[in-house]
């Protein structure tokens, strides 16, 4: 694979998470970004490409420019939701290739916890919501109830999912919500929209992230080892639910493939796993469309604690968008934790010998997935 490694992240952060009171977006994303680029041995002036997105402002890439006096030779505004910081990883990647940059900052931020959330009417959601579905939790357990009819999965299999995630999160003092729980507990809680119920869906917080990728030249010089970007793959496949062709396969069997395929690995080869857990169900599904398990089988995939703290997939060993936590976008969140992984940073839940780690954003209402395969010397 040594062939494959052109660009590495070399610096990862996260601002204050949970409640950032006194705080608003920019000052989140320059707080991580400093701490990434710290941690890296670089300073902003080193930065020529600078990525982010978010609906906090119209134009994010210009207010984040001149509020870090960053002024990028190029920039990226991909919003495809939650997957988006994925992507701005693999056009970092293509631009490095092509020698147009050395080093790109990646951030993101929200208040979404303690500011709220905008909440956007798309032209094609005018069919949905006056009808009466919540967005999101309604498009998703649309597709867990599709799920459920068509594979027999149950609710005690998704809430496997939540359970072994707050397993990761007890072992991160970083966490929003540590406290362990049972399955019991989450089929006991507020029903939120069929089948899901309140412990199903993932954390509304605040919160900041940053990713530092260099090229093989300019990580030579990073403070940190590298983390190799081995291969990356993107798509889109709809933007309202109702567009979606079937309701229980998602874009990741197309970006997944694509990105292995560059990275020369096959699921054996993965020792960590994170991929987008907005709800329980987006796991499943997930996790089938990857090739992981076949469709219709992810409930059995992750029953028996089989994702937890010494179960024999380690995934989302954060504590996810369930428990650690969800500004809005968490893809950026997934990088920061398989790069901490590789380097052997994560202490009590720290997967022994992890050498290569796949990450897949999810964004929209199962509309985009990004994946990335990254590895360590």
């Amino acid at each position: 694979m040594s062939s494959k490694r052109h660009a590495a992240v070399v610096g990862v952060a996260e601002s204050d998470l949970g409640e950032a009171h006194g705080k608003n977006v920019l000052m989140l994303q320059a707080q991580a970004a400093k701490a990434a680029l710290d941690e890296a041995g670089f300073t902003k002036d080193d930065v020529d490409a600078l990525f982010t997105t978010g609906s906090w402002a119209h134009f994010p890439q210009l207010m984040l420019g001149e509020y870090l006096g960053i002024q990028p030779t190029y920039t990226g505004g991909t919003n495809i939701g939650g997957s988006s910081f994925e992507s701005h990883a693999a056009h970092a990647v293509a631009a490095i290739k092509a020698g147009l940059i050395d080093v790109a900052l990646i951030t993101y931020g929200s208040t979404n916890r303690t500011n709220g959330s905008p909440s956007p009417t798309t032209l094609t959601q005018k069919y949905e919501e006056p009808f009466g579905i919540p967005s999101p939790a309604g498009h998703y357990a649309m597709a867990a109830m599709r799920h459920m009819h068509q594979y027999g999965t149950t609710s005690e299999q998704l809430a496997e999912i939540a359970v072994a995630t707050r397993k990761w999160a007890n072992l991160n003092e970083k966490a929003f919500k540590r406290d362990l729980i049972t399955i019991e507990d989450v089929l006991e809680s507020p029903m939120i929209s069929e089948p899901l119920h309140l412990l199903d869906c993932c954390l509304i917080t605040d919160g900041g992230g940053a990713v530092v990728i260099a090229s093989k030249e300019a990580a030579q010089a990073a403070k940190k080892k590298p983390v190799w970007i081995l291969g990356h793959g993107e798509t889109h496949t709809h933007n309202s639910v109702t567009h979606m062709d079937d309701l229980t396969v998602t874009g990741a069997k197309q970006s997944g493939k694509q990105a292995m395929g560059m990275a020369g690995v096959t699921h054996n080869d993965i020792d960590v796993v994170e991929v987008y857990d907005s709800f329980t169900i987006t796991v499943l599904l997930t996790l089938e469309a990857l090739g992981f398990c076949k469709p219709g089988e992810g409930g059995d995939f992750v029953s028996g604690q089989r994702t937890a703290p010494g179960g024999s997939f380690p995934l989302n060993t954060n504590g996810g968008g369930l428990s650690y936590c969800h500004p809005g976008m968490f893809g950026i969140f997934l990088i920061i934790e398989a790069v901490r992984q590789l380097r052997g940073e994560c202490e009590d839940r720290q997967v022994e010998d992890a050498n290569i780690a796949l990450v897949n954003g999810t964004g929209g209402t199962l509309s985009s997935t990004s994946t990335l395969v990254l590895g360590r010397d």
